[in-house]
C-alpha cells in the first residue's frame, strides 16, 4: 500500500512514499487533536456531520437503477423499495444524457441500453407511476439537461398534488465535472454554469427540501484521478459553484446547505477513509473563513458515496461481490449519508434483480450484523488514519494553489489543466499495473480459463422501437400552438438572461421534449466542441 503525497496534480503517481511498517505520533508532527478532529458534529466535522451519526440514523441505503422504457424502471424501482432500499437512485440512457430525444437518428441503438430512455413529462409520470413523489428522496444522474429532468420532476410531483417544499431529492446537476472527465456536456462552461446556478435559485426560493447540485468526484476517479485529486478537483467545483452563485446575489447561508457531494469509494481501503474525513474539513474552512458562512448547516459537507465501477472485473464477478463489501465499509467508515453498492454484474451489462438485491443486502448486513454503526468514527484518532488524512488535505490544498493561479476552474477548464491531469495519472496507473506492482485478483494473478457464466440482462429492439412510437403519438397529439409557444418563451428568457427554470417547467407541461428544449437553448448558448487539444 502506498500513499500519493504529490501535491502536482499534474506529477506522476510513481512518486508516492512507500507506507512505514507502523506509524508513530511523531509522524504526525504539529497536528493538533483538538484543531483537527473536534467532536463529531462539531466543526471541522473531521469525525462527522453528526454527532450520533449512524446510532441514531443509518446512511441513506439509494441503489442508482435505470434501464429500457419508463415502465421498467417503474418495476425496478418498486423491487428495491419492496427490498428495504431508503431511496431512489436513477440512471439514465446516453440519449438523454447527452439531451436527444430517443427517436433522434444518434440516439439509434443506445435507447434505454445504459439506463432508462427519458424524452417527455409522460415518461416521467411513467417512470414514478404509483410511487409518492411526497414520500420518497429521489436522486436524478443527469448534468448537462438536468434542469429539464427537474422540471419534468416537479411537474409530476405538482400532478401528484405534492406541494413545491415537500419534494425531496438530489440532482446530480454537476456539469464542470464532466468537462473535466465524462465529456458529457452540450453547452459551453460558462452557459453550462449559469443553468447550474438557475437551478440553485430556483430551488432555494421554491424547493426548500432539494439538494440542488451533487457535486462529483466520482467519475473523475473512475476517469483515472487518484483520491486526491479527485477530492481537490471536486471541492474546487464546488467552490466555483458557490462564486457563481453569489455573483448571482444569492447569498451563501441560504443556498449552500443544499448543495451535496458524490464521492468514489476505491479499493485502498484507508486512503478512502482519509479522503472522505479531509473532504469535510476542508469544505468547513472554506465555507466558514473563504465565504464568511454564518450558518453551521453551510460548513457541512454532506456526501453520497458509490463503490467503484472501475475496479469491477468481468473474470470471476462473484470477486466483485467481496471489492464492494471492503469498499462499502470504507465508505461507511469513512462518515457517508448515503451509498450505492454496485453489482456484481456491472461490468457485463445492467444489474439483474438477484445482482443489485445482494449488492442491497451488502448494505445491510454492514448495518446490521457489522455493529460498525455503534461507535462514530471509530477510526478517529488512529495515527495512520490521521497521518493519511492530513496528506491527502495538504496535497488538495496544494491543488487549490495550482487551479486559482490560473484564473479558477473555468480557466483551468480552457488549459486543458483537469484533462492533462487525469490522463497523466490514469496512464501511471496503467504503468503500475503492467509492470506488476499492482494486482487484481483474477486478472494479473489467480487466473482462471473459462467464462463467467454468470446470467446477465439484455435490452431488445423492442425496448427501442415502443419507446420511439410513444414519442411519435405524443409530437402527434401534443396542442401544438401552446407547445410553439412555450419553446419560444424559453428561447426569450435564455436570450435574455432570465432565470429559465419557470420557462422549463412551462415547456415541459407543454409536452416539449427533452431535445426539443436543448436546442432551443443551443440557439442561444450554442455547444461545445471538446476544448484545448492538449
Amino acid at each position: 500500500m502506498r500513499v500519493r503525497t504529490s501535491v502536482n496534480a499534474s506529477a506522476s503517481p510513481a512518486n508516492e512514499q512507500e507506507v512505514k511498517p507502523f506509524v508513530d505520533p511523531e509522524d504526525l508532527g504539529a497536528f493538533n487533536p483538538a484543531k483537527a478532529l473536534g467532536e463529531p458534529g462539531s466543526f471541522p466535522y473531521t469525525r462527522g456531520v453528526h454527532r450520533t451519526m449512524y446510532r441514531d440514523r443509518l446512511w441513506t441505503m439509494r441503489q442508482f437503477a435505470g434501464f429500457g422504457s419508463a415502465e421498467d424502471t417503474n418495476g425496478r424501482f418498486k423491487y428495491l423499495l419492496e427490498h428495504g432500499q431508503t431511496g431512489l437512485s436513477t440512471a439514465f440512457d446516453l440519449p438523454t444524457l447527452m439531451g436527444r430525444d430517443s427517436d433522434d437518428p444518434l440516439a439509434l441503438g443506445e435507447v434505454g441500453r445504459c439506463g432508462v430512455a427519458i424524452a417527455s413529462l409522460a415518461d416521467v409520470r411513467r417512470l414514478f407511476d404509483g410511487i409518492d413523489l411526497g414520500v420518497v428522496s429521489t436522486s436524478m444522474t443527469i448534468n448537462a439537461p438536468a434542469a429539464i429532468l427537474l422540471a419534468f420532476y416537479i411537474a409530476v410531483g405538482q400532478e401528484q398534488g405534492v406541494p413545491l417544499n415537500r419534494l425531496r431529492g438530489t440532482l446530480q446537476n454537476d456539469i464542470l465535472k464532466e468537462f473535466h472527465a465524462q465529456n458529457e456536456y452540450v453547452f459551453p462552461p460558462a452557459p453550462s454554469v449559469k443553468l447550474v446556478v438557475d437551478t440553485i435559485e430556483y430551488c432555494t426560493k421554491h424547493l426548500p427540501q432539494w439538494n440542488t447540485v451533487s457535486i462529483s468526484g466520482y467519475h473523475i476517479r473512475e476517469a483515472g484521478a487518484t483520491a486526491a485529486q479527485e477530492l481537490a478537483f471536486t471541492l474546487a467545483d464546488g467552490i466555483a459553484y458557490v462564486e457563481a452563485s453569489i455573483q448571482r446575489g444569492l447569498a451563501v447561508d441560504d443556498f449552500a446547505p443544499r448543495l451535496s457531494f458524490f464521492f468514489d469509494v476505491h479499493n485502498d481501503f484507508f486512503e478512502e477513509i482519509a479522503k472522505l474525513r479531509a473532504a469535510r474539513r476542508i469544505w468547513a474552512y472554506v465555507m466558514r473563513d473563504r465565504f464568511k458562512a454564518k450558518q453551521e448547516r453551510s460548513w457541512l459537507l454532506r456526501m453520497h458515496c458509490q463503490t467503484a465501477g472501475v475496479t469491477l472485473t468481468e473474470q470471476q464477478p462473484m470477486n466483485n461481490v467481496v471489492r464492494v463489501a471492503f469498499q462499502a465499509l470504507a465508505g461507511v467508515l469513512g462518515g457517508t449519508q448515503s451509498l450505492h453498492t454496485n453489482s456484481m454484474d456491472e461490468t457485463l451489462a445492467l444489474p439483474t434483480e438477484e445482482a443489485a438485491k445482494l449488492a442491497l443486502r451488502t448494505q445491510q448486513i454492514i448495518a446490521h450484523e457489522t455493529n460498525v454503526s455503534q461507535t462514530v468514527d471509530p477510526l478517529g484518532g488512529s495515527y495512520f488514519v490521521e497521518k493519511l488524512t492530513n496528506e491527502i488535505e495538504a496535497t488538495a490544498y496544494g491543488i487549490f494553489d495550482q487551479i486559482d493561479a490560473m484564473g479558477g476552474v473555468l480557466k483551468a477548464i480552457d488549459r486543458g489543466y483537469f484533462r492533462r491531469a487525469i490522463a497523466e495519472s490514469s496512464l501511471d496507473q496503467q504503468r503500475e499495473l503492467d509492470r506488476g506492482g499492482q494486482k487484481i485478483v483474477g486478472v494479473t494473478d489467480f487466473v482462471e480459463k473459462g467464462r463467467h457464466g454468470v446470467p446477465t440482462l439484455k435490452i431488445t429492439q423492442e425496448t427501442e422501437d415502443v419507446q420511439i412510437a410513444q414519442l411519435k403519438a405524443l409530437k402527434q397529439s401534443r396542442d401544438k400552438a401552446r407547445h410553439r409557444a412555450a419553446l419560444e418563451r424559453l428561447r426569450s428568457d435564455a436570450q435574455d438572461g432570465a432565470n429559465v427554470m419557470p420557462a422549463l417547467i412551462e415547456a415541459a407541461e407543454a409536452d416539449a421534449t427533452v431535445g426539443e428544449m436543448m436546442d432551443t437553448m443551443k440557439t442561444v448558448f450554442g455547444s461545445y466542441d471538446g476544448g484545448p487539444e492538449w
